[in-house]
């Protein structure tokens, strides 16, 4: 396969052990991830060649986020330094009825302050046939949001194939930028685009016509979502795909899990996954969209099997502490093929 890029910024997270509140902890796991980060673990696990494109501060925090880049498999040789701090985000891990937390902590990280011109995309495209970037990267800065617009303009440009996950984020855009006009424009040089309900009425205003999404409940109806998409194909008519998740939460510790894809035709959906005592749930939009680039990378004319083999590798991913998703093919395939009893494989 061809190799895959993507952009976006890495953390520092820090999570409380175990189930304890932030109140209640005297240390704190560390753990080094972020939405594009994520995805090129995944990929990198499946084989793929993947470059994660970042800008880290030339210190040794900054040195311990590009060597777990490395230790995954991730190629980091486009990353560019300067700044003087790589972001952080607090994590408190819910349970039950009480949901996890997020505090941010990245005003004036590296990524933050990046520029056009900093990175030479050019270079940094040769031998790649797919691009992804997500909506968390705009949201950073309107500096952030410049250089993901160089970006997907020399892709285009290139005939590489751009993906994006819209990935709303109530706490980000908060450094004045119009959202929807530089979603909008962001968006419209896509092939591929993720999101769900929220992203769409949040970025774009476009809501469902005529249907009710709940996704308090276990009852999240794929049919609920073709008006999205379709309002999402007219707006944007580049895209070929529009995909979302359907994350139905019964309490912190047991999820339902789908997907459903529309190419414009039809709509495919998968089977339904019921997650019971999830061990961390964070980054699993990422490991979606890791399992379904591979997936459609892999299955070019299956789109039903691409977007099983991305709900199952994010099921999968429910089960692993940390924001990436650590599993293999094999792994993901199985579960496919329905085998879900997490026997000891010897």
């Amino acid at each position: 396969m061809k190799k895959v890029v993507t952009f976006g910024e890495i953390m520092l997270r820090l999570s409380p052990q175990g189930f304890l509140r932030f109140s209640q902890a005297n240390s704190f796991d560390v753990v080094y991830g972020g939405g594009e980060s994520n995805v090129a673990v995944s990929l990198a696990n499946y084989g793929v060649p993947v470059d994660f494109v970042t800008r880290l501060p030339k210190n040794d925090i900054g040195e311990c986020a590009l060597m777990e880049m490395r230790k995954r498999g991730v190629n980091t040789q486009n990353i560019v330094f300067g700044g003087d701090r790589l972001g952080i985000y607090f994590l408190e891990t819910g349970a039950v009825s009480r949901g996890s937390k997020v505090v941010y902590d990245r005003a004036h990280s590296a990524v933050s302050e990046i520029e056009p011109g900093m990175v030479d995309w050019e270079k940094v495209f040769e031998g790649a046939d797919w691009f992804h970037w997500t909506g968390i990267t705009p949201a950073i800065s309107q500096s952030a949001a410049d250089t993901c617009l160089e970006a997907v303009k020399v892709a285009s440009k290139l005939g590489i194939t751009i993906s994006t996950d819209l990935n709303y984020r109530a706490k980000l855009w908060n450094f004045g930028g119009d959202r929807e006009a530089i979603m909008t424009e962001l968006t419209s040089y896509c092939d591929v685009i993720l999101g769900n309900e929220e992203d769409a009425e949040k970025h774009f205003n476009i809501k469902p016509e005529g249907l009710d999404i709940t996704t308090q409940g276990h009852d999240v109806k794929a049919e609920a979502f073709l008006s999205v998409c379709k309002q999402m194909m007219e707006k944007f008519p580049r895209a070929k795909k529009v995909i979302t998740t359907l994350r139905g939460s019964i309490s912190a510790s047991h999820n339902t899990w789908a997907g459903v894809l529309y190419d414009g035709k039809k709509m495919y959906e998968t089977r339904q996954y019921q997650i019971t005592d999830i061990v961390d749930r964070v980054g699993g939009g990422d490991s979606f969209m890791g399992g379904l680039i591979y997936g459609l990378k892999k299955y070019p004319e299956d789109d039903q099997n691409a977007l099983d083999f991305a709900v199952a590798a994010s099921c999968l991913k429910h089960t692993i502490k940390g924001d990436a998703n650590l599993v293999t093919v094999p792994e993901v395939e199985k579960l496919m093929g329905g085998d879900a009893s997490g026997r000891v494989a010897r």
